[in-house]
This record gives C-alpha cells, structure tokens and sequence, in this order.
C-alpha cells in the first residue's frame, strides 16, 4: 500500500544562494577505480561529480540553458578556468565555470563554487588536528582517503602551507577571545591563573556567571604574574564591559600581585585563597614524615562546620609547628583568614568544593599544556598568546555548569552582606540567615 506522503513531491530546499538540481545523473564508470580504495574513496569521486552538476544548475540559473538565444538574459557564459575546492582538509583542482554579466559590467559569482572553494573550513580542520597532536609534518596522515588519483592533485597539505593555516586560525581565536562583549555577563565567582609556555607567563582569566556556567574570559602574556600584567588583565575585562563594582568571589593561588590587582581594579572584592595551595606550601617546608599528617590535619579543618571552628584548628596547628618548624608555622598563619572565605560566608559543601580551590581554571590550563605538548620551541609572547587561546577555546567548549550551581543566588546574598558589613552571613539548608 502507498502512503500519502509517498506520493507528494517534495520541493528541494535551496542552498546557499544556488541553484539544487532535484535529480543528478553521475557517471559511474568515470569512478569505478575508486571502488577498490574504498567506500570513501568511491563517495568522493561521486561528490566532485555532483559538484560539476551544482556549478552548472547556477550557471543556468544565471545566463539561461545552453544553446536557447534568450533576448533578455542577464548575463552569458564566459568558458572555464582552473579552480580549487576544499576537500578533506585538502586542496583539489576543479574546473571552474564562469558568467559575465549582459550588460559588460564585470564577471558575476558562480555561488555553489564560492561555497565550496571557501578556505575556512580547510584551516578550522588544520587546527582541530593540531590541537589533537598531529604535527605539521604529519598531518597528511590525518586527512580522510580521497582516492589515490585525487590525493596526487591535491594541494595545502605540507609543513608550511598547515603551518600559516594554524597561525592564521590561532590569531583569529586569540582577536575573538580577546574582543569579547562582557556587558551583559552577569560573574559571581572570578578565578585567576598563571602559566609558563617557555619563557613566557600567560596569566589568564575564568568567570563563573549566575547560572553556574564557566567562561574563558581573558589572558595576558609577560614574564611573570607581576601586579602591572595582571592589572592589565582586569583593566581590559573591565573596559569590555565586565560589571566590577557588584561583590565578587574572587579565587587566587595566593601571589600578592594577584591580591594587589584585584583590589585596584574591582571595587568589592572577596578573595578566597586556594586551600590546595596552602596545603602545599605548608608541606614544602615539612620534613617528608610531617608532610602527611600536616596535610590530613588541614583538609579537616578546611572541612568544617564554621570558619571560627577551622581558625581555631589552624591556629593550634601553627602552634605546634612554631618551635620545631617555624617557617611551615608562618606560612600557615599567612593568608589565614582569606583561605575560609567560603565556610564564613557559607557556601554549601557542593557548591564549596568548586570554589575553595583553583581546580576550575587549572583544569582549563591543563587542557592548554594538553594541547601545546607538541610545540619544541617557543618563539616569542605572540605564539604562547596563540596557543593558549586556542587551548582556552577548547576547553570552553567542554566545560560543564558547576557542581552546586543552585546555590549561587544565595552566595550573591551571601557576597552582598560581606560587603554591606550588616551581619555575618551563614546558609543552613541552602538560606541566608543571620549568625
């Protein structure tokens, strides 16, 4: 039985501006060699057949059909050229049809060559390899198999041309990163970062906003995370729009320029120092045997119910420290209060766990070493810029809302009365209350 919809003609949905034949006839044994190299390979000769057919569906389209004088055509046939397409992160020669305008004013578009001639799919694929791995020299190796009689006409395949590709696409992801509208970016939590590609330090910037999503937002590149290239970090997130007068968590490893920008350039800031860090300075000042139990003994003060109760721990632990290590002893009490930002306002354990710590944005720079693992030699400021924006593009594209996310409208209560001075806030069960 034939079904209604069996017998209804389908209209063909227009490209691109060009004209979709809804039949096309192909010449199987012009491609029948490519039966042997594969299914692929067969598909391939197939689809330049089928590109040959589109190019003339346009050419119709605009000057008329072939051989039928017609008085009030627009524009003619102008013969053929030699072109190129862009083919499994390949360049392969076609030729190419062209039409002039009627009145002589000048050679028109053929739209479906302009679409498949495009370059920037060809770059956007020599960047997915490389940030994979692949190397320049390799990345022939990469490419899907077009069929050997196609791959030796193909061409932008070798070291250099891959190479310009990758350039090209790491400078434009770098502009966009860089050029971002914030206006609208409505941040709760701020985390910031460094790190060495060679001999340059790029220090870049990740935003949590209200619905718990995380946003690459910045980098800057200098020798070190001194104060003046991270204030001009913030300076620039600031002039893109980025509100810095509203209460904000802002998350550090605990440098002392990365304090002093914050303070310059946000109006209320509050700062929560890693507590992972903290661990790990205090242990490096410890005698192998001591690094243990230290750590254990501040994990569970960094884990309890109130930051008057994790103080008083820490305060004893340093105590204890003072007369047989007081160098661990100081590094402890230093930055003491900022590293319970989080149990004094309240934060709820789930929310807690991605906020106590710089493990957001570190993730995000571990997937930038990923990426770079490849690169020998590290020419300048410019190609650690590139890299790292690239790397940062990716790792925005696998990021996940954070765990806790529900509880960031009542951290931004939590954040406001911080800085209002009424009260201390504290959450039970998820809500502001008063101490």
């Amino acid at each position: 039985m034939t079904k209604k919809y069996q017998n209804d003609k389908i209209d063909t949905p227009v490209g691109d501006g060009f004209a979709v034949p809804e039949r096309v006839n192909v010449a199987m044994a012009e491609i029948a060699g490519s039966m042997r190299e594969g299914l692929l390979a067969l598909a391939v000769g197939t689809g330049l057949q089928v590109m040959q057919v589109l190019m003339e569906a346009d050419v119709t389209a605009l000057a008329g059909p072939k051989g039928k004088h017609d008085p009030d055509r627009t524009a003619v046939r102008h013969g053929t050229e030699r072109g190129s397409v862009t083919l499994g992160g390949r360049r392969v020669p076609v030729s190419r049809p062209r039409v002039r305008a009627a009145d002589g004013s000048g050679e028109l578009p053929v739209p479906s060559y302009e679409l498949f001639s495009s370059t920037e799919l060809l770059g956007a694929m020599a960047m997915e390899r490389m940030l994979a791995g692949l190397s320049t020299r390799r990345y022939p190796i990469g490419l899907e198999p077009v069929g050997e009689q196609v791959a030796a006409a193909a061409s932008s395949t070798s070291k250099s041309a891959v190479s310009r590709k990758f350039v090209a696409m790491t400078e434009t992801a770098l502009a966009d990163l860089l050029a971002a509208d914030l206006t609208g970016l409505d941040l709760i939590a701020l985390m910031i970062d460094g790190v060495h590609f060679g001999e340059s330090c790029c220090v870049v910037a990740l935003g949590i906003d209200a619905d718990g999503t995380k946003h690459p937002l910045a980098l800057v590149e200098g020798a070190t995370e001194n104060a003046t290239v991270v204030t001009d970090l913030l300076t620039g997130l600031r002039d893109r729009g980025l509100d810095v007068t509203r209460p904000i968590l802002v998350g550090i490893d605990g440098a002392k320029a990365l304090r002093k920008a914050v303070a310059d350039v946000f109006d209320h800031p509050v700062i929560q120092r890693c507590q992972l860090h903290k661990i790990r300075n205090v242990q490096d000042r410890l005698p192998q045997r001591l690094r243990g139990p230290v750590g254990k003994k501040m994990r569970a003060a960094y884990h309890a119910n109130s930051a008057l109760e994790a103080e008083a721990a820490l305060t004893a632990l340093a105590r204890e420290l003072d007369k047989t290590h007081p160098g661990a002893a100081a590094s402890l009490r230093e930055g003491l209060a900022e590293t319970l930002t989080v149990l004094r306002l309240g934060v709820p354990p789930t929310l807690a766990r991605t906020l106590r710590s710089t493990n957001a944005i570190e993730s995000m720079i571990s997937i930038c070493r990923t990426h770079s693992a490849n690169v020998k030699r590290w020419r300048d400021g410019q190609m650690a810029l590139r890299w790292c924006a690239a790397g940062m593009v990716e790792a925005g594209k696998q990021f996940r809302r954070v765990n806790g996310h529900l509880h960031l409208a009542k951290l931004r209560a939590a954040l406001d009365a911080e800085i209002a001075g009424t009260v201390t806030p504290v959450m039970h069960d998820g809500e502001v209350v008063a101490a």
